[in-house]
């Protein structure tokens, strides 16, 4: 125990000598939202079309049969005798999973799945931003919660789709008549079908200012809700931050939440952690710190070569649908339960169904926008101080949580207040990880639920500005 000792009391001396030197001390956050323009053309050189008009999915016959010669000619390799999925996914699933999309996945079967809601566009800062919006059926002087839902990488739009019936027809699905909500679900910019950036620059922060122009301007709301996770769940968040005069309540199942000597709690935490976090549930979040670095750098290489050479790998992956699929799907494997990489075939339908799986890929495929979805990580890289303040900024408005055990990002209960200053609801959920609403759609409409009635009770009690 002696060097153990030793070695934390020098931790201590360094990490303090560091946070004294202001090393850790992130820069006041700048409040000011900012503009952007993102299109080709300078902006003033064109008439800028904000409407919003209908748009539907379609995939013509000619790239159908394009993806299928594509598909009929993947290459593959031998995997390793004895493993799993600790090296990624293996060969032999991936030919499973070519010969399913070849022979028994039905795009006109799926295109009508995808088009069974309404799809939409409008210009934003020179960018045609696709979502989806669903309206409730309202009895008369009934009236319906707007909800703004955000997804991340690699998912899409598609992974609410299981979600949205059990909130715009509560009264099916386990909720009561006021439990409705007015659903709306954005494409991330040069995700799916989004436009790209043309330039470089487009983070986090523009995009919360691009989609409170989708919600306040071109869609009439004063005030709505958002939900999200991955880099939705930061996009909300910001959203809450410089725009809480809209954003009625801010409900995340992947936190964005840097506290106070965040370096020195953890090194406190790797020898007490009950000096740090309280709640022994909470602890195996983060300890050992060991078993956590580990993972992290076993699950986070993509967002490596994300982060730095972005088009480099986007040039494979946009010209094999298979070398795509497999990057996808990976991480609905390993993000869903760490586990799954103990399983021959990952587990991949143990939670999702194939054709659910490929309809995601297929939105990458179809748009061509794997490539410019990468992209969003080298430009975080490059403002990573910037998003690192926001972090740690208050959120006044009202917040709840959704703690998922195999989440990559989770944070311990009692951290949130660091951050979020009303936090109205904290759900700790049995099972599921990263892909929360696509997972477990039930589970997540029911805390969704439960957060908006919070939220609705907290305002009519706080005091009138």
């Amino acid at each position: 125990m002696g060097w153990k000792l030793q070695l934390f009391v020098v931790g201590i001396a360094i990490v303090g000598g560091l946070y004294l030197a202001g090393f850790f001390s992130p820069e006041p956050p700048n409040l000011d939202p900012g503009e952007g323009w993102w299109a080709k053309e300078d902006k003033g050189t064109v008439k800028v079309d904000t409407s919003v008009k209908d748009f539907k999915i379609v995939f013509p016959q000619k790239d159908q049969d394009d993806l299928k010669r594509r598909l009929e000619n993947t290459r593959y390799f031998e995997s390793l005798e004895g493993t799993n999925w600790e090296y990624g996914i293996r060969a032999d699933e991936m030919k499973k999973i070519v010969n399913y999309w070849l022979t028994n996945y039905s795009w006109p079967k799926q295109e009508k799945v995808f088009n069974q809601y309404k799809h939409y566009k409008t210009n934003i800062e020179g960018l045609d931003i696709h979502f989806v919006r669903v309206k409730p059926n309202l009895k008369p002087g009934q009236k319906a919660k707007p909800i703004l839902m955000v997804h991340g990488w690699p998912g899409s739009f598609y992974e609410f789709y299981k979600i949205i019936p059990m909130l715009i027809d509560p009264t099916h699905h386990g909720g009561s008549e006021d439990d409705i909500f007015e659903v709306i679900c954005p494409s991330l910019p040069g995700y799916g079908f989004s436009e790209a950036a043309h330039k470089p620059g487009l983070n986090p922060k523009d995009i919360a200012r691009m989609f409170n122009t989708l919600m306040h301007e071109r869609l009439g709301f004063d005030s709505y809700y958002v939900q999200g996770g991955d880099w939705g769940g930061l996009v909300v968040q910001l959203m809450a931050l410089f725009f809480p005069q809209y954003v009625r309540g801010h409900h995340i199942n992947m936190a964005n939440v840097q506290p106070p000597l965040f370096p020195l709690r953890l090194l406190v935490g790797s020898f007490f952690p009950s000096l740090v976090i309280t709640e022994e549930r909470d602890q195996k979040k983060f300890f050992p710190v060991k078993d956590r670095i580990i993972g992290m750098l076993r699950e986070t290489g993509y967002a490596h070569i994300q982060g730095t050479k972005p088009d480099t790998v986007g040039h494979g992956l946009t010209d094999s649908p298979a070398g795509l699929a497999a990057y996808i799907l990976e991480k609905f494997s390993f993000w869903t339960n760490p586990s799954f990489i103990e399983s021959p075939d990952g587990q991949l339908t143990k939670k999702y169904e194939l054709d659910d799986l490929l309809n995601n890929v297929m939105v990458y495929w179809i748009s061509g926008s794997i490539t410019s979805s990468m992209r969003l990580y080298k430009e975080v890289a490059k403002c990573f101080h910037e998003m690192g303040s926001y972090s740690s900024a208050p959120v006044s408005v009202p917040t709840g949580y959704a703690s998922l055990p195999h989440e990559l990002g989770n944070v311990p209960e009692a951290w949130l207040s660091y951050v979020y200053k009303n936090v109205i609801s904290y759900t700790a959920f049995p099972d599921g990880g990263h892909f929360a609403a696509f997972e477990l759609p039930k589970l997540m409409a029911e805390d969704i639920r439960k957060f908006t009635k919070g939220v609705e009770d907290f305002l009519s009690k706080k005091p009138a500005e």
